[in-house]
């Protein structure tokens, strides 16, 4: 079995730093960068390509709404062809850095309230697949299992990496459970191990109320921003060795 693990990572800004993305990158295996919209900027995304170089891990674009202040985590109502545009905004200003590392920009993965939205919503959810379209059609859509934006992936003819969260918790319709809700951040690794073993050897992950819902994922996320972070990566993916998969990147799971 093959599966990938991912994180969201250089989401400091300035002298800010959240989360410990150097230790993290030795974990996993493709990192998804904030680009200057919900959190990042040019020195911290160019410290992130230099780390993903020496690691070998494989790099993405983090696309956020323009939201400091909230962290891209508050939903915003926007012009499908103005949230096309900030996205592939993002993607070039990645792909600027990423060539200080001599590497490609490889996957595309939204962030926060914006990922939530479009995997909902089919205009939110296109605009940022054309977005991809325009600037590079190699770019992996990285879409939550089920969602509109694994539909707009498909019908826009891009490759699509469905994705599965080791420590979220999910509602019976498949999405995130909310952020807001007592205990749906995940902090108990063998809590997280458990359900990213249930979604890759038995296709399937049960929802906070008990439901049984069926998945299919390409690659799995840990959030980056979270004290556990690390620990809980590591413990995920130990686990996952030991159930007998090999940890690629996103390109590798789609070859």
């Amino acid at each position: 079995m093959k599966i990938n693990l991912n994180a969201d990572i250089g989401e400091g800004f300035g002298a800010y730093d959240i989360g410990n993305d150097a230790d993290l990158m030795t974990v996993i295996r493709s990192a998804s960068v904030a680009c200057g919209f919900h959190a990042g900027d040019a020195n911290t995304m160019h410290k992130l390509v230099t780390l993903a170089k020496e690691c070998d891990v494989s790099l993405g674009v983090h696309p956020g709404f323009n939201d400091l202040w909230g962290f891209g985590r508050r939903k915003i109502d926007m012009d499908p062809k103005d949230l096309e545009l900030m996205v592939a905004y993002q993607i070039g200003a990645l792909q600027a850095m990423a060539r200080y590392a001599g590497l490609p920009v490889t996957h595309l993965k939204p962030h926060g309230a914006l990922n939530n939205m479009a995997a909902v919503r089919e205009d939110y959810a296109l605009a940022i697949g054309r977005a991809i379209q325009a600037v590079d059609p190699d770019i992996i859509y990285v879409a939550l299992t089920g969602s509109q934006m694994e539909k707009a992936g498909r019908a826009l003819g891009l490759r699509v990496a469905r994705e599965g969260f080791a420590d979220r918790a999910y509602d019976d319709d498949g999405n995130l459970a909310s952020r807001s809700i007592p205990g749906t951040v995940y902090k108990d690794p063998e809590k997280a191990l458990a359900q990213c073993l249930s979604m890759v050897k038995d296709g399937c992950l049960t929802s906070r109320d008990g439901k049984r819902v069926e998945v299919g994922v390409e690659t799995i996320c840990v959030h980056g921003d979270e004290p556990t972070a690390v620990a809980l990566a590591r413990h995920v993916r130990k686990g996952l060795e030991a159930a007998g998969c090999h940890i690629v990147t996103i390109p590798e799971m789609l070859v």
